[in-house]
């Protein structure tokens, strides 16, 4: 019988941050416990370009008898605190290491506390563990922690928790151990260079859903410089949280938070999905193309409707076969798909046509798959709402997450433009709507929003240029056929026709 495989212990490496410290990087090191030595794999000396001799004593430290494998890097040019880490853990990638320890050259950490760092990683109950010097109550005032670093740390944490519906004890500790795969998964390289890396490096962990571990450090403040800006750091970690949440509302575009591949369902009151699932509500069973169905959550309701879907997108996203009928991989700035079952009665391209190269390009397309009396309804955001005009006219124009100013549109459309493309691809305007905004999804449930909700239709109502959120277009091909009565007929089609519309 094969013998079951024994498992390895992991690779562990620490990294060592530093800068300008040549009289505390080899008193550090040698403040590891001598048993945890021995389960090193590597240690990393990452000298950030400092101006003293940092890169000499880390390698006097690497060729004592009693070092752990050690490797010094010097940066020719300083990184930043955040650019420092980000090379170190991308050695530690490089170097195959499981799990990474970050300590500071200055010691302000506690090397000795290094096996209570690892052990909730290795018993593999977290993908990060962070030292906290606010655990204990009042520990960090008895070592020596500056009341109004005590209360800024408070302050902040409290800040933070909130904003990230989280319960740590503290954000600001740079005593940390990582499980190498999860750094993996995080856009770490995206992440700032200076001191709020940190904090950024904690909100791509929550968004992740990775596990957090705190356990408790003591606090030490010796002579070490300390090289950050408190005021510049505060307002920098509320920055970093609030560009998080407000990325997660659509808002800005966060590049160091991936975006999720699937586009979001619009369920909400006055959304363009639920303008669409309104116009196909009581309508005769229709078979019906989606173009751009994502993850099919769209294609799922107009099922319930008791419609036949046929999906179309370039990617396929987990769980889409099943909530449409069919489903097509296929990428529509090269086209409709050859292999489309068609004729539809129904084409659906709900905010498509503006991530497209040439959008009238497949609107033609699109009048080739349509039955006699089929219509195509689309739907865009409007750029002349009030949201994208004060963006433009403070000159603070920028990309968000999605909406009107989603990073990945590459037209714009105003009711003009709009109309204008739908005239140059062929088409007739049967119906136009416009939808009220999402802003009023912000007023939270109740009362509020319900007045927030009906005040957002009163003002699309008065003025949709500016207050429509997107518009909502039904579309018949123009002149899509000719029917010619006589002796070979034509005018039983040309009723059947007429009673589609």
């Amino acid at each position: 019988m094969p013998q079951p495989a024994v498992p390895t212990a992991p690779r562990i490496g620490v990294l060592v941050v530093a800068y300008n410290a040549e009289n505390t990087l080899a008193k550090t090191l040698q403040r590891i416990p001598a048993e945890f030595r021995e389960r090193i794999a590597e240690i990393l000396v990452m000298d950030d370009a400092s101006h003293d001799a940092t890169f000499l004593a880390g390698w006097r430290w690497s060729q004592r008898e009693d070092a752990p494998p050690t490797v010094v890097m010097r940066h020719t040019k300083n990184l930043g605190y955040g650019g420092n880490q980000k090379a170190g853990y991308a050695l530690a990638m490089e170097r195959g290491l499981d799990i990474v320890v970050m300590l500071h050259g200055d010691g302000q950490y506690a090397p000795e506390l290094i096996a209570e760092m690892v052990a909730p990683i290795e018993r593999g109950e977290a993908d990060a563990v962070f030292g906290s010097r606010m655990m204990d109550s009042g520990a960090a005032r008895r070592g020596g922690m500056p009341a109004y670093k005590w209360l800024g740390n408070r302050v902040l944490t409290k800040i933070e928790n909130s904003l990230l519906g989280t319960s740590l004890t503290e954000f600001h500790s740079g005593y940390r151990a990582y499980r190498v795969d999860a750094l993996r998964e995080l856009l770490i390289d995206r992440n700032t260079d200076a001191f709020d890396f940190d904090t950024q490096i904690i909100v791509q962990l929550i968004d992740a859903g990775k596990r957090i571990v705190e356990v408790p450090i003591p606090t030490y403040y010796g002579d070490e410089i300390c090289y950050v800006n408190g005021l510049t750091y505060a307002k920098d970690v509320v920055k970093d949280v609030l560009e998080y949440r407000l990325a997660m509302k659509g808002f800005g575009s966060c590049p160091w938070v991936p975006k999720a591949e699937e586009y979001a369902f619009k369920a909400g009151d006055g959304s363009s999905h639920a303008e669409i699932l309104a116009m196909l509500s009581g309508a005769e069973p229709m078979t019906v193309l989606d173009l751009g169905c994502s993850g099919g959550l769209f294609a799922e309701q107009v099922r319930k409707l008791g419609h036949t879907v046929t999906g179309v997108d370039y990617i396929e996203v987990p769980g889409v076969r099943e909530r449409t009928d069919r489903f097509l991989l296929a990428d529509l700035n090269q086209g409709l798909p050859s292999d489309l079952d068609g004729p539809f009665d129904l084409v659906v391209a709900g905010d498509v046509v503006e991530h497209l190269v040439n959008p009238e390009r497949l609107l033609r397309q699109v009048q080739q798959v349509l039955r006699p009396g089929g219509e195509l309804v689309l739907s865009v955001p409007n750029f002349g709402h009030w949201y994208s005009r004060l963006r433009v006219a403070l000159g603070a124009f920028d990309y968000d997450r999605r909406g009107i100013l989603d990073e990945t549109h590459l037209r714009f459309f105003s009711r003009s433009s709009l109309r204008r493309m739908i005239r140059n691809a062929g088409y007739d305007l049967l119906e136009l709507r416009s939808t009220g905004s999402p802003f009023v999804q912000l007023a939270g449930t109740g009362a509020a929003a319900g007045a927030a909700s009906a005040l957002s239709r009163a003002l699309v109502g008065l003025r949709p240029t500016l207050f429509g959120y997107q518009y909502v277009a039904r579309l018949t091909p123009h002149a899509q056929e000719v029917i010619t009565a006589g002796q070979g007929g034509g005018v039983d089609e040309l009723l059947a026709a007429q009673a589609r519309r």
